[in-house]
């Protein structure tokens, strides 16, 4: 076996493994990062956050052009092209990817194409696709692996009838019915996927509520949104059973309350209750690295309980999220390199892809009511917002959570159009423990709907200025 040497080998492409493999090169570490896929990018850039994004984003332009144009004084009967828009996602995924290589080239980056498993201190064995196993050496092994699908007992993926989040991406047809197990972010984003081109959605879910993660306010007020544009939801209720045939599938639902189950059938059935950190089979044995229950390696600021090895992203504690691991990664490897790296947790943004957005970031109202905080909440509507008017998007809210003392800003919590390119603001300011009074007297352009951040941190003191 051939037998290489590097300071840092990174295991997995995904944007953790890929942002610290670019890091390492960056910093002038020499680094290999190894991926069992074909393509760079993990989950997220293959078969997640990008490929949902663009699917989200061209049904939603489908679904505007058919029901709002009119309104704008735009004549207009588009015809769905499923085709096409699987083309175009593919394309772009395709860009993005062949992005991620140029830049491990541009930053000397060695991909080592095979699945990678420890194979004891400062080792790792790369078996490729023919068989081969090659031996690197490292000072510091980084474990990127990321997630995959959870399970569900008694449902058992095909790709056909039955898909997770990978197959949900490519049916090719639109269903005309679609039973949705999980009320989470990828549920929710995917079954609106679907319910934009035609499907009739139906959404399944455990709790008694959507997006456990989220606001209680924030998440009423989506589904609220949601029911509205046809989505049906079954809160409350078990699926127990999973069946499929050639025309179709079919679930066995219990209320969780206890009550008579009942069948629900239609034409594919997409599994969505969450992500479990991805790691089988990478040898964690022979460097003494025991994963907790549900699977993820514990750290001490990225460090695992063996020496030189590191874990980061969804293998980790911490929200799953892509952003999270590039934080991460960065921490990770500036860390190695012997200078200061540190992530806030408390300060990672929260997205719902849907229509409209959901956002958030630091507490929600129920963890600073459980915490005993005293708090001040200031709120405005994007029906007050002169911008969301004059586009006709007036649907939500932004909710600011402010620290009844000091005015520090505790969380902020936001359902409306393009939300996701606004909490980046109440990020910085959090990072900087501003108080709502500094949002509130920081001048935003006009007309813009960012104004309702600001109007928002108006009304923690009662100032809010509605149009």
């Amino acid at each position: 076996m051939a037998e290489t040497s590097y300071d840092v080998v990174i295991i997995g492409g995904g944007p953790g493994g890929y942002n610290a493999a670019i890091r390492a090169g960056q910093l002038g570490l020499k680094v290999a990062c190894v991926e069992m896929r074909a393509t760079l990018g993990g989950t997220c850039l293959n078969v997640g956050c990008m490929p949902s994004k663009a699917l989200l984003h061209a049904s939603e332009l489908f679904e505007i052009a058919a029901d709002d144009f009119a309104a704008l004084g735009i004549e207009a009967s588009p015809k769905l092209n499923l085709g096409q828009m699987m083309k175009q996602k593919d394309e772009s995924v395709t860009a993005l990817t062949k992005g991620v290589e140029f830049l491990f080239r541009k930053n000397k980056v060695d991909w080592i194409k095979g699945a990678g498993k420890i194979a004891g201190p400062g080792k790792v064995d790369v078996t490729g696709a023919d068989g081969k196993t090659m031996a690197l050496e490292a000072r510091n092994i980084v474990i990127a692996t990321g997630s995959e699908p959870t399970p569900l007992p008694g449902v058992t993926v095909d790709q056909q009838r039955i898909v997770d989040s990978t197959g949900a991406l490519a049916l090719p047809q639109v269903p005309e019915s679609l039973l949705v197990i999980g009320a989470g972010i990828i549920g929710l984003e995917l079954g609106s996927v679907w319910r934009r081109l035609g499907a009739k959605v139906t959404v399944v879910e455990f709790l008694d509520r959507i997006t456990p993660a989220a606001d209680g306010e924030i998440a009423k007020a989506l589904q609220r949104s949601l029911t509205k544009q046809g989505v049906e939801f079954r809160l409350g209720s078990k699926v127990t059973a999973a069946k499929t045939s050639k025309s179709g599938a079919s679930l066995t639902v219990e209320p969780v309350a206890g009550g008579a189950a009942e069948t629900l059938q239609a034409d594919h059935v997409l599994l969505a209750i969450g992500r479990r950190p991805y790691t089988k089979d990478l040898g964690l044995e022979s460097v003494g690295i025991t994963p907790d229950k549900r699977g993820f390696i514990e750290t001490d600021h990225l460090r695992t309980s063996a020496p030189g090895v590191w874990a980061i992203g969804d293998v980790t504690l911490g929200p799953m999220l892509a952003h999270k691991a590039e934080e991460d990664a960065v921490a990770c490897i500036e860390m190695i390199a012997g200078k200061y790296g540190h992530v806030d947790y408390n300060l990672v943004p929260s997205v719902i892809y849907t229509y409209p957005e959901v956002a958030w970031v630091g507490k929600t109202e129920e963890e600073l009511k459980a915490a005993g905080r005293a708090y001040k909440t200031g709120k405005f509507p994007f029906t007050a917002n002169s911008r969301a008017r004059i586009n006709h998007e007036t649907e939500g809210f932004v909710k600011v959570l402010a620290d009844a003392a000091s005015d520090e800003v505790l969380g902020v919590h936001m359902i409306g159009p393009d939300v996701s390119e606004m909490i980046g603001e109440y990020c910085v300011a959090m990072a900087f423990r501003a108080a709502s009074e500094d949002v509130a007297r920081t001048c935003h352009a006009h007309p813009t709907r960012s104004e309702a951040l600001k109007q928002a941190a108006m009304g923690v003191e009662g100032w809010t200025m509605q149009a």
